[in-house]
């Protein structure tokens, strides 16, 4: 096992990146705990950018692309399920002058047959 943080967290770059890619979002959650732990391991080195810290902050800018993607995707899903929601509650017209009337749908009765 590699006890330098700053190839662990590399590795758990690579990792999150994978997961994202995967839309493991289980995944992700387990591995932030570690990755914020080796993050202030690296941060109390007080190392001066080497290429190895260069290649891991690109990793983490990349990942972060992909977070703020999956996040929006997510939101997007919310929103869509929301208005379909909506739209089965209720009818929306518009009049001539532009003005919205809403108009309440009723829930459809169900029908029971008896023998």
């Amino acid at each position: 096992m590699d006890n330098d943080p700053v190839k662990v967290l590399e590795n758990l770059l690579d990792s999150e990146r994978a997961a994202l890619v995967q839309g493991n979002l289980e995944v992700l959650d387990q591995l932030t705990p570690e990755k914020e732990q080796l993050i202030g391991a690296i941060n109390d080195l007080h190392v001066i950018e080497t290429d190895d810290l260069i290649r891991v902050q690109r990793k983490i800018a990349r990942n972060q692309t992909l977070l703020n993607s999956a996040a929006e995707g997510i939101r997007a899903v919310a929103d869509r399920m929301s208005e379909l929601h909506r739209v089965r509650r209720e009818l929306t017209t518009y009049d001539a002058l532009g003005q919205r009337n809403g108009f309440a749908v009723r829930v459809q009765a169900k029908l029971e047959k008896r023998a």
